[in-house]
């Protein structure tokens, strides 16, 4: 990227990075600030285990990013599910969407191409999870 001149970077990870440990951060904090109480003393630690290959590699990958140089953004989205576009979606900096277990691939990649044209979404990682059911 960097050979060719194109400086913007959009990646996504996964919710629970936060908490894993990597060589660029090898003292990760334990939870992350928008888990809830059922994230941060079962459903964290039950993910890190079912996936712990998975994650370290996702971790690596965010240590690659963020030392690239590049104006980066890493989207880290909870459970993936296959269904349509909604664009209604709620998004944090630096933490995970409390109450967020699941968001739609699609509005996973309609949040990526709009943080390429936010400034401020640079350098940064953001939370994204779906509306959740109505009330």
């Amino acid at each position: 990227m960097q050979a060719t001149g194109v400086r913007r970077l959009v990646v996504v990870s996964a919710a629970p990075i936060a908490t894993v440990p990597s060589p660029g951060r090898p003292h990760p904090p334990r939870h992350d600030p928008g888990d809830g109480f059922f994230m941060r003393h079962l459903g964290s630690r039950l993910a890190r285990t079912l996936f712990a290959a998975h994650y370290a590699d996702l971790a690596l990958t965010e240590d690659v990013v963020r030392a690239s140089g590049l104006d980066w953004t890493i989207s880290r989205p909870p459970q993936l599910t296959d269904e349509p576009l909604t664009g209604r979606y709620r998004t944090a900096y630096g933490r995970n969407i409390r109450g967020g277990t699941k968001v739609a691939r699609a509005d996973v990649a309609h949040h990526m191409l709009r943080v390429l044209e936010e400034p401020d979404s640079i350098g940064q990682t953001v939370g994204i999870a779906g509306r959740g059911p109505r009330r």
